[in-house]
């Protein structure tokens, strides 16, 4: 069977999505999921030949994660028995598509192949979700209140992983031309590995590379366009070789991520100098997690992660190994001397390195185990 996942935020900008591959691909059949509250799932499936299926499903822990793993899964075994061939899944708003993909690899008896993963998103809206302090609960996104992510979390993840954006319109009245635009450039920019299209039937089959959307998503990793555009927005990337001052940097953080719609990077810091520590910073929020030792501190006989495991060696220093800082930077106006001084402000000293890392204190408890 064939696959396409689309996820969005907005259901009415999914179903019209999803509406418009099944008119790009009469023999699909269509499954959309919604979770409503108190963890009522609804389940449609409909297709050209007329046959429809509505069916509600109560969980007994109403999450988003439940919905995939409890309800998608045995719809898809079931659609696979009856034989169909092509299916496009809705996914309820703000439930990404890289956990429905994964559920589904490892919960259908057999494999099946996903032609694409798409993000359907309204342009002119970006920027504001992007910004906008509120949790997906908060701004009525999902019914789940235990769900803390923003709405640019969301986003900016789906815009990682999935391989295709499609360009939408959320409210009644035509979006502003220019503020379109503008988010389209910034669509580009933040995913520069992602066909852009107008209209669901631009989709493009055998696009999505589960492998290569999982490296994109790993905490501490950078990807960046490969040439620049014009658009008023720039990606600033700088590289340090020697660990980071943690109160130095501590303080400059809030400069660092001034103006940033996403930051990231993974950070060698003198305080936990055998952690990896990755950064992400979307919109306003901005935050510091230990991904474990950088492959230079693992043990001999332990297996690296694939996903980090390219990165390091791109990255492998003669003396150092992997360990290092590199900070990409996202948004407009981007100064790359202001952000390399910055950075380079942090990095220790030679009387510092000479003194070794001992009696630095760690502002952020980088050394806890990872999550």
């Amino acid at each position: 069977m064939h696959l396409t996942v689309i996820s969005s935020l907005d259901a009415l900008c999914r179903q019209q999505a999803c509406q418009d591959a099944a008119a790009a691909n009469p023999g699909a059949v269509v499954v959309l999921h919604d979770l409503l509250e108190n963890g009522v799932v609804i389940r449609r499936i409909s297709s050209q030949s007329g046959f429809v299926e509505r069916a509600e499903t109560q969980l007994e822990h109403g999450c988003l994660s439940c919905t995939v793993r409890l309800d998608l899964v045995p719809t898809i075994e079931r659609l696979l028995e009856r034989g169909e061939t092509q299916a496009i899944i809705g996914l309820p708003p703000a439930v990404s598509a890289e956990a429905a993909i994964g559920a589904l690899r490892r919960g259908l008896s057999r494999p099946v192949t996903i032609d694409s993963a798409v993000l359907v998103c309204a342009p002119d809206t970006l920027e504001d979700h992007i910004w906008d302090h509120h949790t997906l609960f908060e701004s009525g996104f999902t019914p789940v209140p235990e769900d803390q992510r923003t709405a640019g979390e969301f986003l900016i993840g789906e815009l990682s992983f999935n391989d295709t954006v499609l360009l939408a319109e959320v409210d009644l009245f035509p979006a502003d031309p220019a503020l379109r635009v503008r988010g389209v450039q910034l669509v580009r920019e933040l995913a520069p590995h992602a066909d852009v299209v107008e209209n669901a039937g631009l989709i493009r089959p055998g696009r999505h590379d589960y492998q290569d959307a999982l490296s994109r998503t790993v905490p501490g990793s950078v990807r960046i366009p490969a040439s620049s555009s014009i658009s008023p927005f720039t990606t600033v990337t700088h590289r340090a070789q020697r660990p980071l001052h943690p109160e130095r940097f501590r303080h400059a953080l809030a400069s660092l991520a001034e103006g940033c719609c996403w930051l990231r990077g993974r950070l060698w810091i003198a305080a936990a100098p055998q952690c990896r520590i990755a950064i992400q910073g979307i919109g306003p929020r901005v935050w510091l997690e230990n991904t474990g030792p950088w492959l230079a501190d693992q043990d001999a006989g332990a297996a690296p992660d694939p996903l980090t495991h390219v990165d390091a060696h791109l990255d492998w220093h003669p003396e150092h190994g992997d360990r290092g800082s590199v900070l990409a930077a996202t948004g407009e106006g981007m100064d790359p001397a202001e952000i390399a001084q910055l950075l380079s402000a942090c990095e220790l000293t030679d009387a510092e390195m000479e003194a070794g890392f001992a009696g630095l204190t760690d502002p952020f408890r980088l050394d806890a185990a990872p999550n």
